[in-house]
């Protein structure tokens, strides 16, 4: 009880190890405190999904009862990725919640919480519900609805939209989803993009999840690309969002490369904003000497998606 009392939000909300730092009842609490801060300006919906962790359940249904008891209408998605989840949840103008330990072992899980519109939460947001989460007071006197979608046909087609136009055919990929959430969604827009696609390590059973697999096991999704001549390799994290790619010939190409190459075909389409590209300061001296050979300028803001975002 004394462990679980001090889980506090870190880069990327709360994590512990289930049922022991990290238990059902605070989970309830973090969403009651959720609802009484990020409910405030009149948000009446939250989307909820998660990973594939045996514990993944549990949570996801202490959330939806802490959300609903205090009048938000809840859309559960099921085993749905961190992006899924953030996309639905600013498709929806709603409030977000992934159950996740995102890279971490099966054992541990976590949290994360988006603001209503999908965006991350700010320090000051964190500070204001982590206040008020052992508060008992916010119940409505009458609970909010729970409707279960499991449909990810407009996330599906947001992310084909952003080829603009432009087709994955005869691009083989070897795609390795972690075990994890994105095991059906993944394969799907690849090939609704036109590549062929092979997917490995995509049968969880609660425990598998990043197991000697996934973005943190690169060598798998490597050696696959070798063996079936592939284009190209993806590898995922458990909830899917961070990627590690491979090259045609096993090579790692990491996020700084990935970032370029995102950064580049935006300039060369007149897309990318003011020919600038944000990212951490986790970033290489090699990215920004690269950008700066291209003619494209480099903001660095600390480490974190939500700072990213935010510059």
């Amino acid at each position: 009880r004394h462990q679980e009392r001090n889980v506090k939000f870190g880069t990327d909300g709360v994590r512990g190890v289930a049922h022991e730092e990290l238990t059902t009842e605070f989970a309830a609490r973090l969403a009651r405190a959720a609802s009484r801060v990020l409910g405030a300006d009149g948000c009446s919906t939250v989307v909820v999904g998660g990973d594939t962790r045996e514990s993944t359940a549990d949570f996801d249904a202490a959330l939806t009862e802490g959300f609903s008891a205090c009048g938000l209408d809840v859309v559960r998605m099921g085993v749905a990725s961190t992006p899924a989840v953030a996309f639905e949840a600013q498709r929806r103008g709603a409030m977000g919640a992934v159950v996740s330990a995102s890279h971490n072992p099966w054992h541990d899980n976590g949290i994360k919480l988006f603001a209503p519109g999908g965006t991350k939460l700010s320090d000051e947001v964190e500070a204001q519900i982590e206040a008020i989460i052992e508060d008992e007071s916010t119940v409505a006197s009458l609970p909010g609805a729970v409707e279960i979608d499991r449909s990810f046909d407009a996330y599906s087609e947001h992310v084909v939209s952003i080829l603009d136009g432009r087709s994955l055919h005869g691009v083989k990929v070897v795609l390795d989803v972690a075990n994890g959430a994105a095991v059906d969604i993944a394969p799907e827009v690849l090939r609704a993009s036109g590549a062929d696609v092979i997917v490995i390590a995509d049968q969880p059973d609660g425990r598998n999840i990043n197991d000697g697999c996934g973005a943190t096991h690169p060598e798998l999704v490597a050696a696959a690309v070798v063996e079936h001549g592939a284009d190209v390799g993806i590898a995922l994290d458990g909830d899917a969002d961070r990627l590690i790619a491979v090259d045609h010939l096993g090579n790692v190409v990491d996020g700084d490369h990935v970032i370029a190459i995102c950064a580049e075909d935006l300039r060369d389409r007149d897309l990318l904003a003011q020919d600038t590209v944000v990212v951490t300061v986790m970033t290489n001296l090699g990215f920004r000497l690269a950008m700066a050979e291209t003619g494209i300028d480099v903001v660095q803001t600390g480490v974190g998606d939500r700072y990213v975002l935010e510059a």
